[in-house]
């Protein structure tokens, strides 16, 4: 760990966010998602890495995951091949990486678990030079997004590709959605899924309708049963990280194109379509 936070202060900083209501536990939901991963879920989780990082294998190459959450994501990169450091702030999250490589590879010298920071920039840097960092829906969480997406461009060797996702700036939306979570994160453990019931229920109520009108009401369904065909994750845990996932923040997709071209990226990849409040994702090259 660097000079400036220890895996100790790490740990003390999160405990005291956490119980002050500023920040979601993360880790104990990827906990409860380790319960149900299986290796169709994994399957789905390297395909699409190999989709937008636009590669059949990593074989050769060094992956940095920073906020690795459940650690699925480490595992796919080391399915393909590639050398992998994770780090989480989290310590649940740092706890569910180490489980997958214990799981999965354990002893492998080729996938190091570490807790720490991504707000950490000595931390970042003594990580050296990767092939790919990746973060996926972490950065927003740091309560100071553009600190760590700056942090960020450390570790991305020239030539490398920095994949990041960040959730879209819908204005008055994004906005009410803040205080939603800050809600969520800040009432008694026992209010806490009725809360997060309440306020998906609307959305599902819609989802019902649009089936049901259609004469397909196993579409709805299957949005459940089926979930896991997206990224390899979990509907239910997706929809309390979601409504618990604070600090939070939001960016434009224009906004983050351009914070990356002043510092020699390129963009090389991006899926924006119809996400609303959900992730933008990126696929930058370092020039």
């Amino acid at each position: 760990m660097s000079a400036t936070m220890t895996k100790d202060s790490i740990s003390v900083q999160h405990s005291s966010e956490v119980a002050a209501g500023e920040r979601f536990e993360f880790g104990k939901n990827w906990a409860a998602f380790l319960a149900v991963l299986d290796d169709e879920r994994i399957a789905t989780a390297v395909e699409s890495l190999k989709t937008m990082l636009e590669v059949d294998s990593l074989v050769g190459k060094s992956f940095l995951d920073v906020g690795s959450g459940s650690g699925l994501f480490s595992l796919a990169a080391r399915k393909l091949g590639a050398r992998v450091h994770s780090f989480d702030f989290d310590s649940n999250s740092f706890a569910c990486t180490q489980e997958l490589r214990n799981r999965y590879f354990p002893n492998d010298p080729n996938w190091r678990v570490e807790q720490g920071s991504a707000l950490d920039a000595d931390y970042v840097a003594s990580l050296g030079k990767f092939d790919i960092v990746y973060s996926w829906g972490v950065l927003h969480h740091t309560g100071e997004m553009w600190k760590a997406l700056e942090n960020a461009v450390i570790p991305t060797t020239p030539g490398g590709k920095l994949f990041i996702a960040l959730y879209n700036d819908t204005g008055s939306q994004a906005r009410r959605w803040h205080w939603i979570k800050k809600t969520y994160c800040r009432l008694p453990g026992i209010l806490k899924t009725p809360f997060a019931v309440a306020v998906s229920a609307p959305d599902e109520a819609k989802k019902i309708a649009s089936s049901l009108i259609r004469l397909k009401p196993t579409e709805y369904i299957h949005s459940w049963t089926r979930y896991k065909n997206g990224r390899g994750m979990n509907r239910w845990h997706d929809i309390i990280d979601w409504v618990g996932g604070f600090p939070y923040e939001v960016a434009t997709v224009d906004e983050v194109f351009e914070f990356y071209k002043k510092r020699g990226f390129t963009l090389t990849k991006v899926t924006t379509g119809g996400v609303g409040l959900g992730c933008n994702e990126f696929v930058f090259e370092k020039n």
